[in-house]
């Protein structure tokens, strides 16, 4: 069997958030999209960060509370984004999700956001190919850490 690929797998139309958008207009966002998390993206829709639903939990009741303009989406991010290649192995995310990992990875190509793998993606890799999958060479997923340089 060939190789199952992140790329024939994950979601191409990934709602990636803007480096200049605020905690209010990305919990805006997420709740339009019904998504639990997104990537943060430059200008160039490189991936800077990544923002959950829980990331903007503490800031919004903080403005709630102290009735505080939102904070910019780049105060409350993570900075330290794991991103996968499109040409990274199912099998290879999928053991790296089984630890205590990240369930979302944006799928990063030459520096760009090219889309967006996370556990229902897996699974439905898995499901499609009912786990038949072998390979004769086992490969280091290809992963990339993501900082943002401006820190």
């Amino acid at each position: 069997m060939s190789s199952i690929l992140v790329k024939d797998f994950m979601q191409a139309n990934v709602q990636a958030i803007k480096a200049d958008a605020s905690v209010r207009d990305v919990v805006e966002h997420l709740c339009k999209w019904n998504i639990t998390g997104a990537p943060v993206v430059d200008e160039s829709l490189c991936v800077i960060g990544f923002v959950s639903e829980q990331d903007c939990m503490k800031e919004m009741l903080n403005s709630a509370f102290y009735a505080e303009e939102s904070a910019p989406v780049t105060s409350i991010m993570r900075r330290d984004v794991l991103c996968v290649s499109p040409e990274a192995s199912i099998l290879e995310v999928a053991e790296t999700m089984l630890g205590n990992k990240p369930k979302n990875y944006p799928v990063v190509e030459q520096g760009k956001l090219v889309g967006l793998i996370n556990r229902r993606h897996i699974l439905e890799a898995l499901k499609y190919h009912n786990g038949a999958y072998f390979s004769p060479a086992r490969e280091r997923p290809q992963f990339s850490l993501v900082q943002d340089s401006l820190q």
